[in-house]
């Protein structure tokens, strides 16, 4: 199945799902409408025609202030059709929330809580959101572009300042 197929496919099922599709992208990427992110995901693991048995990859971007949106990605591979295919969710920065997958591939389980401790996306639905690399008492989400890095962590420094050969705060 090529990609214009997989993108009739979730087309004629889901009429409204795509938004979108990005082509320069590898693999290539459908843009998806964020409610019905979990829908397409059970179409394209459950048909007969595609079986997407892998989630190979789950992350999130921040898109920054400019664009004022944040976005999931989720890179899907079929190990019996070896078809791979991208699913890229924009989301608004000031609420970033999407339905899990989790329920789908267990390998999400740990994706979306990585991608939640480090920049914030709640998970719909997720059977256990909590921070996975961070402790849980972490003052904001690392990899978000507006993150401060707090100064310190139940006084330990965290935040060190590197200083040049003149010995000045750089």
């Amino acid at each position: 199945m090529q990609f214009e197929e997989i993108k009739s496919l979730i087309s004629d099922k889901l009429a409204d799902a795509i938004v979108g599709e990005d082509l320069e992208s590898t693999p290539l990427a459908l843009i998806i409408e964020a409610k019905s992110i979990h829908k397409v995901c059970v179409l394209l693991h459950t048909h007969e025609k595609t079986y997407f048995d892998s989630l190979s990859c789950l992350t999130g971007l921040d898109n920054g202030e400019e664009k004022n949106s944040m976005e999931v990605i989720y890179n899907l591979y079929s190990i019996p059709y070896d078809l791979h295919l991208m699913l890229k969710v924009e989301l608004p920065r000031e609420s970033p929330e999407i339905d899990t997958v989790s329920d789908i591939w267990k390998t999400a389980d740990w994706l979306e809580r990585e991608t939640y401790d480090l920049l914030g996306i709640q998970f719909n639905n997720h059977p256990d959101l909590r921070r996975i690399l961070l402790p849980d008492d972490w003052e904001g989400h690392p990899l978000r572009k507006d993150y401060v890095e707090q100064e310190k962590y139940h006084d330990v420094i965290v935040k060190w300042e590197s200083k040049n050969e003149k010995g000045m705060t750089a």
